[in-house]
């Protein structure tokens, strides 16, 4: 069983899952079982073994590890998009109103 000592990105339990997909991309298909094992007996996250099994189909399908840098800076997250609307205040607030009464003559389609 791997220990993080042994895993090939030193910062492994650090990295967002957004830089794991890029850097696994530059992992030999041994590197990414080892990730892969240390994953499922620690964190066990869902996403992450998703990302790395996917991955894993691709090197065992003749894909080759991309160039790059295992331990390079990962990328910064992107924030989140503002939250768009207008703010709602009292003075913006609909007034509340009482539902319709069934059979209403005023609503159509129902029974008078």
């Amino acid at each position: 069983m791997s220990t993080h000592d042994d895993l090939p990105l030193a910062d492994y339990d650090h990295l967002p899952l957004s830089a794991l997909q890029h850097r696994i991309r530059a992992l030999t298909e041994e590197q990414l079982r080892q990730l892969l094992e240390y994953e499922r007996s620690h964190a066990n996250r869902l996403p992450v073994i998703e990302v790395m099994t996917t991955r894993l189909h691709q090197l065992e399908g003749g894909a080759t590890p991309s160039p790059g840098e295992p331990d390079a800076e990962p990328l910064p997250e992107r924030p989140s998009p503002p939250q768009g609307g207008s703010p709602v205040t009292p003075q913006t607030t609909a007034e509340p109103s009482p539902p319709p009464r069934h059979g209403h003559p005023d609503h159509p389609g129902q029974s008078k």
